[in-house]
């Protein structure tokens, strides 16, 4: 039985009543599983409707046509069944003031019926950086505390399913590496990982599987190394402070003085030089990589990728 399963998902999304408006598809039919003990990533630009499925996911929105189940339970139909099997970590910092971060942690267990957990807690708190911060009101926390917190409330009745949807947004590199140790080490342990980022390093470390989205659909669900071993590109990198030819410019992706040019093989390499230096623009700092993930996200979302992916590889085990 899979952890979850998406069974031809829909979301349509009704025009706002205002001229021109017309309604909005934000999801459409998307079908994949997440099988039990897998770290799956789920991808794709703002507005590919990420939130929406894992507002659905969660029994926040409901979907237009189609099921989702967790652990086997409807999210709709066994609603409270399958909200005990999953931990959700929203990308939003939503607290309340008046409590302390112990009080939080037990006040939130209450919504599950546990009592006396504070073992689990005290386990929970250390993991994640918080044991000298259990007694502080959750005002007095900066943001990247309150995250943490978020973090523990979601794993507060040792959910077997954890949803984490940018949990990394905005914060900073301790709490980033402090949290993907102690959600690594539950995932070891047997618990299903499903993670949204736009840090697709992230993403490549941590994901053994993984679905892109685009407009709504998925065009791509493949293992993370199948992903990589299929971007047959190299990247030729470097550092310039000239404007590029616009034949080279046109292929590029540019971020401040950092260039980096996709070539399929040394023959192109040796071909983007010559037109650099055709071009009289000075480079520094060249380099030759392997495309990463973040290479093959950008061409599959600039092709469209391919839908018919959403039928592709099965999971296989971690």
């Amino acid at each position: 039985m899979p952890a979850i399963s998406f069974q031809s998902v829909s979301k349509v999304y009704p025009a706002s009543g205002k001229p021109g408006s017309s309604p909005l598809q934000a999801l459409d039919n998307v079908s994949f599983d997440i099988e039990e003990g897998e770290f799956f990533g789920l991808l794709g630009p703002n507005g590919a409707g990420k939130t929406t499925l894992i507002s659905i996911l969660a029994g926040l929105t409901r979907a237009s046509s189609g099921h989702v189940k967790v652990h086997g339970f409807d999210v709709q139909d066994d609603f409270v069944q399958a909200r005990r099997h999953l931990g959700v970590v929203p990308q939003e910092l939503v607290f309340d003031p008046f409590f302390t971060v112990r009080e939080a942690l037990r006040f939130q267990s209450g919504y599950f019926g546990l009592r006396h957990n504070d073992d689990w807690i005290d386990e929970l708190l250390a993991g994640l950086g918080l044991a000298d911060k259990a007694k502080a009101n959750m005002r007095q926390l900066s943001g990247g505390m309150k995250r943490r917190v978020l973090v523990a409330q979601a794993l507060v009745h040792k959910p077997p399913v954890i949803v984490l949807d940018e949990p990394t947004a905005g914060v900073d590199v301790e709490l980033r590496q402090t949290l993907w140790q102690f959600v690594a080490g539950l995932n070891r342990k047997g618990h299903t990982v499903l993670l949204t980022t736009h840090y697709l390093e992230e993403a490549e470390a941590l994901c053994n599987r993984i679905a892109m989205l685009k407009q709504g659909r998925v065009v791509a669900l493949e293992r993370t190394s199948t992903l990589l071993t299929n971007a047959t590109s190299n990247i030729l990198h470097f550092k310039t402070d000239s404007e590029l030819p616009r034949a080279l410019a046109d292929q590029a992706r540019i971020t401040g003085r950092i260039v980096e040019l996709p070539a399929q093989n040394p023959a192109e390499i040796e071909r983007h030089l010559a037109a650099l230096r055709e071009a009289g623009v000075a480079v520094e700092d060249v380099e030759i990589r392997k495309a990463d993930l973040e290479d093959v996200f950008i061409a599959l979302m600039a092709s469209g990728g391919t839908p018919a992916a959403q039928a592709a590889t099965p999971a296989s085990a971690p």
